[in-house]
């Protein structure tokens, strides 16, 4: 081992315990190892930023583009809305959304599908009674499965299609993934129809210390203005106002500086007053619609209350990108900046008991979100949070459903028949989108994942690094040792068990950079068409069921589903293996291994 080759797995290394450790987020991390590589000469200067021109993160850019688009026309929010009526019998509905979502990834981005799909799932969870964790695993893990189905699936198809370009062959095109992809997403999707779905825990019975994601655990501040007809009275007349139509709780007051926790039920209430009340959603809006109480946030702000009758509640997720992560409701200014009020948090189904102003948001939390009907959904999607309740659907508009699917079919058709680069093609029909007035240019921009296109321009050069320092000449020797003893299929399930290992604790474009190089000089050392080892490698990268961390859908439904980090093998494990089975040999089938 050469002293380059010594010290770029040394920085690869440490990539992989920051990817892992999670303190840092993903693209600074590969922003660090890009600046590692290059402030040590193994990556030239002017190759450092290279990787943001390359095909592959224009095109990512394009499809999340595209995603945004398409879920703006409303085509795929016209059927998730037709899912509600399948029934509540789970297996069925099990099938039916694992099924819609998983064809839905193989042509918008994966977690865009899933965002569209949640609420669905949490409507049916509770309108039958069941805890949402049967319904929200089996989700992300369809929205895995899709993704292999096309090209524009997800980002490690994209890479891997560019991959395929370096050796001299024309790059995969839109449907060349659709074989094996078909494959696997069938057998998966009836797996866990049948069997997956059962390995998942029931949470629905959440106890003591370990209590999970339920919608009833939500505190919010209400305040006692001078006008209200409970000013005056006591903290009894207030509950019973309401006990015959929801049960309330309330948890503390405050009055001034002083804090009383569990006010007795005789306590009188005076003007400025602020309760913690526990309740659902919905018996916040009777108790507020019926007792006249304000929001603490919103203070006396006249505005507010002339316009009551306009403000809708949603319960929302914060996705891991979102800007309110690490970040406080006083200090981002939601109420002045965005329209909105934080009416109470709940982090993995446990009652935060602090005040609402002083919570720093973390991934994953649940937010009950008040704000004006008409403007709700965009501020949610500027700040990155996902809807969580069936009232977060739109209802599609016929014209902009045809259209924006009209022009989504002309861009893909482009690329199917060869009459442009799917760059070109792809970047095209995204510029359409923005013509045709389904996505304004600024909600363009915020499309674009920044966080994955940074990754993908800091690790492309990384990857090229390994190939010109002999690293992965290195790591392929150690496979070609094996290549003596066992046979090609076997090679080839071992590149993707390692590539699905890898995924489960790093980015998949990530691991899929890392890989491709390796996949391509092991085709050569075994004398092979590269094909089945890139392909390999494209599966590996986009199967991570095991871990809450491998993809962002297995992340978002953490919380919801109330699921803990062990949880996700138990079907996510089965589900691999039986990807592995199946994948292969139809990897063979299509791409031979005779070069």
């Amino acid at each position: 081992m050469t002293g380059d080759q010594a010290l770029l797995f040394a920085i690869l290394g440490l990539t992989l315990v920051g990817f892992m450790w999670r303190r840092l987020r993903y693209d600074v991390v590969a922003l660090l190892a890009l600046l590692a590589t290059g402030l040590t000469g193994l990556v030239p200067p002017e190759a450092m930023f290279s990787g943001l021109s390359h095909p592959a993160v224009i095109t990512v850019a394009a499809v999340l583009v595209l995603s945004r688009a398409l879920l703006n026309a409303g085509v795929i929010n016209a059927l998730a809305r037709r899912l509600i009526r399948v029934g509540d019998r789970p297996t069925v509905q099990v099938i039916t959304l694992t099924g819609v979502v998983a064809l839905s990834s193989g042509f918008i981005n994966n977690v865009g599908a899933l965002a569209l799909f949640m609420p669905v799932a949490v409507w049916m969870a509770r309108h039958a009674e069941r805890s949402p964790s049967f319904l929200l695993m089996p989700l992300a893990f369809g929205s895995l499965l899709g993704g292999t189905l096309t090209l524009i699936g997800t980002p490690p198809n994209i890479i891997i299609a560019a991959y395929r370009a370096d050796t001299g062959s024309e790059a995969f095109g839109m449907f060349d993934f659709l074989p094996v992809g078909l494959a696997i997403t069938f057998v998966g999707v009836v797996f866990i129809a049948l069997i997956g779905w059962r390995l998942t825990p029931c949470r629905g019975q959440p106890t003591g210390d370990s209590e999970l994601f339920a919608i009833e655990n939500y505190l919010t501040e209400l305040r006692v203005p001078e006008s209200s007809a409970y000013a005056g009275r006591s903290v009894h007349e207030l509950i019973e106002s309401v006990a015959d139509e929801t049960e309330i709780m309330v948890t503390a007051l405050l009055r001034a500086d002083e804090r009383r926790r569990l006010p007795s039920i005789y306590e009188v209430l005076k003007p400025d007053d602020i309760l913690l009340i526990e309740a659902d959603s919905d018996g916040l809006e009777t108790l507020i619609d019926v007792t006249g109480l304000e929001l603490a946030a919103s203070g006396s702000d006249k505005s507010d209350s002339d316009t009551a009758g306009k403000l809708a509640l949603t319960e929302a997720i914060i996705t891991p990108n979102s800007r309110l992560v690490g970040r406080s409701a006083r200090v981002l200014d939601l109420r002045e900046r965005y329209g909105v009020n934080v009416l109470a948090v709940a982090r993995q189904g446990k009652r935060l008991k602090q005040r609402i102003s002083q919570i720093r948001f973390l991934p994953g939390d649940i937010l009950l979100l008040q704000g004006r009907e008409e403007s709700l959904p965009d501020a949610m999607n500027q700040l990155g949070c996902l809807p969580l309740a069936s009232r977060g659907l739109n209802i599609a508009r016929p014209r902009r459903v045809v259209l924006g699917a009209g022009i989504f079919a002309a861009g893909l058709a482009l690329v199917a028949f060869n009459l442009l680069p799917v760059t070109i093609a792809l970047v095209g029909t995204a510029v359409a989108m923005v013509i045709a007035g389904l996505l304004p240019s600024d909600d363009a921009y915020r499309a674009i994942d920044m966080p994955v296109i940074v990754l993908l321009a800091a690790m492309l050069p990384i990857g090229q690094a390994l190939e010109t320092t002999g690293g992965s000449t290195l790591i392929v020797g150690v496979f070609l040792s094996m290549a003596d003893q066992l046979p090609a299929f076997l090679m080839l399930a071992l590149l993707m068990m390692a590539v699905m290992l890898l995924s489960n604790v790093v980015n998949n474009a990530a691991a899929a950079v890392l890989a491709a190089p390796i996949a391509i000089q092991l085709a050569q050392g075994m004398h092979a068409s590269p094909d089945p080892f890139l392909m390999a490698v494209a599966i590996g990268a986009s199967c991570a069921f095991l871990t809450p961390i491998g993809h962002q859908s297995n992340t978002l439904v953490m919380a919801p589903g109330g699921y803990q980090f062990g949880d996700y093998w138990r079907m996510g494990l089965p589900l691999s293996v039986l990807v592995v089975i199946v994948a292969v040999p139809m990897i063979l089938w299509v791409w031979p291994l005779p070069g």
